[in-house]
């Protein structure tokens, strides 16, 4: 047998009645309130007054945010909820939201939030980039110890293998930890920009930081999907890559309009004729 890290970890901590509590919800929870301290201290230094601490713009991102998560997942997994069983498209508390209808769904309600404070939502996306940095790196916490997202077979000496009876991941396989790859990812995209964050702002528009955090991330994701068992939805491509794909599209579609934006906002008005 190749050698293999061993983890025999109890993705379930407690159940409430109903409720059960896993280490995949708390470090969930950690994710969001790391991401919303570090989100929110940038807004502020950028200029950005944030009536009642930014609560309510919480509520509407993770509110939507776990909607977006929750459909996307629907969507990718419908199989599951065919032949009669719709209402457990409802049915939380068993698990199952995509990464990426999570941020879109975050997006969007930062958008609302914006929206209705009336500050750009460009400034937003700045801060919001690494904000889901670091909120996505203690997430990936929770899926390294559940073994949900399932890694294909590797020989390499850090692969994983799941022993719990309890684990969500497949017991005598030895794996990749994709998830552990993607929080290492995060903390390397983290740590190369977070120190030059207030400089690069002065030098770019409003928006661009925050997107070339969320390309860079996007373009990482794509490739390392391939270490996933996740089904192909489309051209041989996984969920996850066709959502990145459109990230990073965006992303190298948008910078270079927020730039021509700032280029035509800080160009001198053209001269009168009539008054010339």
């Amino acid at each position: 047998m190749p050698l293999a890290i061993v983890i025999d970890l109890d993705p379930n901590i407690v159940r409430l009645g109903p409720l059960l509590i896993t280490w995949h919800g708390v470090f969930s929870v950690l994710g969001i309130i790391a991401a919303a301290r570090l989100g929110f201290w940038l807004l502020e230094r950028n200029g950005v007054e944030l009536k009642g601490g930014g609560g309510d713009g919480l509520a509407w991102m993770v509110i939507v945010g776990l909607i977006g998560a929750r459909l996307l997942y629907v969507w990718e997994n419908f199989r599951i909820f065919a032949n009669g069983q719709l209402l457990r498209m409802f049915a939380l508390t068993e698990g199952g939201i995509s990464q990426w209808g999570g941020l879109f769904g975050a997006m969007l309600g930062a958008f609302i939030w914006a929206r209705r404070s009336k500050f750009s939502y460009w400034k937003m996306i700045d801060a919001g980039g690494p904000a889901t940095m670091i909120g996505l790196a203690i997430g990936r916490i929770g899926d390294v110890i559940n073994g949900e997202h399932h890694g294909t077979p590797t020989t390499l000496p850090w692969g994983v293998e799941y022993v719990n009876p309890n684990t969500l991941g497949e017991p005598g396989r030895i794996v990749h930890p994709e998830v552990a790859y993607e929080m290492v990812l995060c903390l390397v995209i983290l740590a190369a920009i977070l120190p030059f964050h207030e400089r690069l702002k002065k030098r770019l528009p409003d928006g661009a930081l925050g997107l070339i955090y969320f390309g860079i991330y996007a373009a990482g994701r794509f490739l390392l999907s391939f270490m996933r068992t996740d089904p192909s939805v489309f051209l041989g491509l996984r969920q996850a890559q066709l959502a990145s794909a459109l990230v990073v599209v965006a992303a190298l579609i948008l910078v270079p309009v927020l730039f021509r934006r700032a280029a035509r906002a800080g160009a001198p008005a053209p001269a009168n004729p009539s008054r010339a």
